[in-house]
């Protein structure tokens, strides 16, 4: 039963609750697959690096800049990282749940809630991905970290509107017309706000023709996988906390009706 019919709709508070709950869950998956995934691709980039840092280093330079955190305490606040990142997209996906749970026109709270989750992975992880790829941490230009951050926080701005142009292009046929209709509609307005989007950003690509492709690939796909895991564990642990409000109110109802009765 949907939690917006047949009963008192659940308080923001509620929901934010059972978001963060969620995403700490999501968010704890996410740092075990970024852990057994991504870890030894980090080691190798780093150890290509120093491999390559004293051809690079200026005449009588003979040691490199302390860490500030060693790489076991970055390993051990992976988790902590991956765990708050799932607690703040658990509470968006709540806060946009409460905003947006009477404009998606189902009767089902688990669709609502997936749907919402797979909206935000395809608008803020998939479109960004293939425009700035992860690259890893030994890779990049410290020169340009303000560039790359604004073309990054641009992309992910440019796939929730693109997701939100495809869900008002499927809404904007006639009532009645196929499925098909709206499908082509949604696909093709998607596409063609991120196309620009593309376009018009610029391409940023600072991978040192040297460093190995496979080792590159492997970190995209572990970094993609990572956050994949995250929206895919949230989106179901979400739901399945909203389907605890509806058996809980199922029966309370049914207790007072035993009483009235």
């Amino acid at each position: 039963m949907p939690l917006t019919a047949g009963r008192t709709t659940p308080s923001y508070g509620a929901l934010l609750l059972r978001g963060l709950l969620a995403g700490l869950i999501a968010g704890l998956l996410a740092g075990v697959f970024a852990y057994s995934t991504g870890e030894s691709r980090i080691d190798a980039a780093i150890a290509i690096e120093e491999a390559a840092a004293p051809a690079a280093e200026p005449a009588g330079d003979g040691h490199h800049d302390e860490e500030l955190v060693s790489r076991d305490g970055q390993r051990a606040g992976l988790f902590l990282a991956t765990a708050l990142y799932g607690v703040a997209m658990g509470g968006l996906l709540a806060t946009a749940y409460t905003l947006l749970r009477r404009r998606l026109r189902t009767d089902s709270d688990t669709r609502a809630a997936l749907g919402l989750a797979g909206a935000a992975l395809l608008g803020i992880v998939l479109v960004p991905f293939v425009k700035y790829p992860a690259n890893p941490p030994a890779v990049g230009n410290p020169a340009t970290i303000n560039q790359r951050t604004i073309g990054y926080l641009s992309i992910v701005v440019i796939g929730l509107v693109a997701v939100w142009a495809g869900v008002l292009a499927a809404r904007s046929p006639r009532e009645g017309s196929p499925e098909w209709l709206r499908a082509v509609a949604a696909v093709a307005a998607f596409v063609i706000v991120v196309a620009i989007g593309y376009v018009l950003l610029p391409s940023i690509d600072e991978v040192p023709d040297t460093f190995p492709a496979s080792l590159l690939w492997d970190f995209r796909i572990a970094s993609l996988g990572t956050q994949a895991t995250l929206w895919t564990a949230l989106g179901l642990a979400f739901a399945a906390l909203l389907g605890r409000i509806g058996t809980r109110d199922r029966a309370a109802r049914e207790r007072s009706d035993i009483v009235a009765a």
